[in-house]
């Protein structure tokens, strides 16, 4: 009689887990890109892209 709403608690929990753990990876990486761009180094930047120059 309690199993359904015991396993939707249960699946509540952990997705509430799993959105609090994107999350929580997504910000941090956010943050370290945005310290890198504020402090000037940015690794694997590409060139501007243009027309070739003809030399």
């Amino acid at each position: 009689m309690m199993l359904w709403p015991a396993v939707t608690l249960l699946g509540f929990l952990v997705l509430t887990a799993l959105v609090i753990a994107l999350g929580t990876r997504s910000t941090a990486r956010y943050e370290a890109e945005r310290a890198e761009v504020a402090s000037g180094h940015r690794h694997g930047a590409a060139e501007p892209v243009g027309a070739p120059v003809a030399a």
